[in-house]
């Protein structure tokens, strides 16, 4: 694999060019933007930087893409990176933070000279601050190992960027710039990929075998966004937080010494989990109560993109052994019975589908009886098995022949349970294989040995170590899941920590969920429109005139007012916590003013839901907001008042005005074309 430079000097040649230099090799070929025309031009080997070029004051180490907004092209840099591990004779880095130089001299990319580049630049910043990127300039992070070691024949000829799954290569948009050039091969050792997922190894021994365990995670770049902004499958068969997790164990055959170093081992086996959104057209439409309303629209492609979902999985994976755990009563039932009917009707082969009620099952916070779901699924862990090669063998001793793809509403907190219980009975079969564990042993027995001898030290630190990061693994895995697609760290993680469910464990559970209510309902708007900017779902246009209202607010009055009246009303009654008790009497009629103003502005707030929620602006979902066709929905909440007065005053409930951009799916309202090309595409271009 022809890896890529992990340090570049950057030099400014006044308002010309940009030109990057690698640090090492000295005499590589420097590359040069020009800020004019945006040419991209690999230099001779050799080639000085220009005499009246300055120097940056930061490293660069790496270049992150390219993306054009409303008045110039942009260069995003990496200019920070955090040392994760060292895997598999390869460092891995967390990308730490960023830097954004604009070609076009005349735009600051501090102080854009224009309110829209500034709200954009501002999308892409908080996007790249405020996701858990990571990378590696010598080892495919993207790719599961079982795929590598398929692919070993040509990997020496192909550059990092060609051998990087598609799905999980986050900046693809963003270098399209340097692939789509004639000279992409050369520049190929320019071209680094990232991944947004996450990544955690550890060393430790267990009966004198040196072992090494890394989850990896991997999400996918199509239908990316936010929780209740992306859900269920779109006509390519893409499905919302859609991610591959791979469990990677690496062990020594031979007990080795305490303090061993070394990278090579004599056996890597892998295991893959998939999970994704219910495969059909669904959505919850926020309206600031605590539960949205649930829509299940009925389709005429429904069948086609489930069964397009589905048999691109089979094609990547093999088998697949599809766990729902969506509730079978109450708020979730229409979305399970959706699932369930669709998947009947599109009768997609090596497709088994296997219904747990979670909730039902695990009352009570009896959460060891997801073993009950662990003994269903045996036979089709048996078959499909996992990764296994032996170092000292030509072939693979065995390799996965199908996954589990499990999802719950939200693919978060029940999936990551079951992952981590999956994940930890194959993790025994594995040890058990390759005889560090006996036959009788199991990793729970183990785990419960470390306690008992703890104080004794009859077992190792590092035996201890190791058992407690299998549990915290799967857990710190969850909430970086949770954090980018939720808002908050996931729920149930203390089971996943502990194996046992504790009231200390609830009131956690609590604290999250009311932070994912306030980010949901008021922040992942914004969010969202961060995602589809920089991965290429909706690019704007040269002219940022006609998009001012990505910005503006176009509400009726009456409805910007009600949360400053709310707001007035509150610090009254406050007020009057400070006033002189002279009359108890008039004091009362005080209160009971305010209180009234104040109740009044909730329920009006309430009742117009829709028009509060920060919603995104680049792709409004109107058309799942005002969808009217079949299916099913829970209720109409948050659209309004209706009727002559509601229309007189402009309270009928239309969150988006009429220049607002239309989704990709059903068009229930209308923009003039020319609005539609100057304000932006919302189609995907790589």
């Amino acid at each position: 694999m022809k890896p890529v430079y992990q340090r570049l000097s950057l030099f400014i040649v006044g308002q010309d060019a940009y030109t990057f230099a690698p640090v090492e090799p000295l005499g590589a070929q420097s590359l040069t933007i020009h800020r004019s025309t945006g040419d991209i031009v690999l230099n001779p080997p050799n080639t000085p930087a220009p005499s009246t070029a300055t120097r940056y004051e930061k490293t660069v180490y790496g270049i992150v893409g390219m993306i054009s907004l409303a008045l110039s092209e942009y260069i995003i840099i990496l200019t920070g990176r955090e040392h994760r591990a060292r895997f598999m004779g390869h460092d891995i880095y967390r990308a730490a933070d960023f830097d954004i130089l604009p070609l076009n001299p005349n735009v600051s990319a501090q102080n854009a000279p224009h309110p829209v580049e500034r709200h954009l630049l501002a999308l892409v910043r908080s996007h790249l601050l405020g996701g858990h990127f990571l990378f590696s300039y010598g080892w495919d992070l993207s790719t599961r190992l079982q795929k590598q070691w398929g692919e070993r024949a040509n990997s020496h000829e192909r550059s990092l960027w060609e051998q990087t799954d598609d799905r999980f290569f986050w900046n693809k948009f963003l270098q399209s710039r340097l692939i789509d050039t004639d000279i992409a091969q050369d520049l190929s050792p320019y071209i680094l990929p990232i991944v947004y997922g996450t990544f955690d190894v550890r060393t430790g021994y267990i009966h004198g075998h040196r072992i090494q365990l890394c989850l990896i995670s991997r999400r996918s770049r199509y239908r990316a966004g936010t929780r209740y902004f992306r859900r269920g499958v779109d006509q390519d068969g893409h499905v919302a937080n859609f991610n591959e997790t791979e469990q990677i164990l690496l062990v020594e055959e031979q007990a080795a010494g305490r303090i061993s170093n070394i990278e090579k081992f004599s056996h890597q086996l892998s295991f893959v989990q998939i999970r994704g959104s219910v495969p059909v057209f669904w959505a919850e439409v926020n309206t600031l109560r605590y539960k949205p309303d649930l829509q299940v629209m009925d389709l005429q492609d429904t069948v086609d993109a489930l069964r397009r979902h589905l048999q691109e999985q089979v094609s990547i994976y093999g088998e697949q052994s599809l766990v729902n755990l969506v509730n079978q009563k109450g708020y979730e039932r229409p979305v399970k019975d959706a699932y369930e009917r669709i998947f009947n009707q599109a009768e997609v082969a090596d497709v088994k589908y296997q219904y747990f009620d979670f909730h039902n099952e695990c009352k009570n916070m009896r959460w060891d009886r997801i073993n009950i779901l662990i003994e269903k699924m045996q036979d089709d862990l048996l078959k499909q098995g996992y990764f296994h090669l032996d170092m000292s063998r030509p072939d693979p001793v065995g390799t996965q022949r199908g996954v589990v793809r499990t999802n719950c509403m939200d693919n978060l907190d029940r999936t990551n349970v079951v992952q981590a219980a999956l994940a930890k009975w194959t993790l025994n079969q594995q040890l058990k294989a390759l005889g560090v564990l006996a036959e009788g042993e199991d990793l729970d027995d183990f785990h419960a040995l470390s306690r008992d001898f703890r104080e004794c030290k009859l077992l190792s630190q590092h035996e201890i170590y190791l058992m407690i990061y299998i549990s915290t693994v799967w857990t710190d895995h969850a909430d970086l899941i949770s954090r980018a697609y939720a808002g908050s760290g996931a729920l149930k993680t203390g089971f996943t920590r502990t194996n046992k469910r504790t009231k200390m464990g609830l009131l956690e559970d609590g604290y999250k969920s009311v932070m994912r209510y306030v980010r949901n309902n008021y922040f992942d708007g914004a969010r969202q429109d961060g995602f589809d900017l920089v991965t290429g779902a909706w690019t704007p246009r040269t002219n940022p005139i006609t998009a001012i209202s990505l910005l503006a607010d176009t509400r009726p009055l009456v409805i910007r007012s009600v949360p400053y009246i709310m707001a007035f009303s509150l610090f009254m009654i406050c007020a009057g916590l400070t006033l002189p008790r002279t009359s108890d009497y008039s004091l009362f009629y005080y209160f009971m003013l305010w209180l009234v103003v104040a109740v009044a502005a909730i329920e009006f707030i309430m009742i117009h839901g829709i028009d509060y929620v920060s919603w995104p602006r680049l792709i409004p979902p109107t058309d799942i907001i005002y969808y009217e066709g079949p299916g099913y929905r829970s209720g109409q909440h948050g659209k309004g008042l209706k009727g002559s007065f509601a229309q007189k005053f402009g309270l009928s409930g239309k969150v988006f005005s009429a220049n607002a951009i239309p989704t990709a799916r059903k068009r229930t309202l209308t923009v003039s074309k020319m609005e539609e090309i100057e304000m932006g595409n919302k189609q995907r271009v790589d």
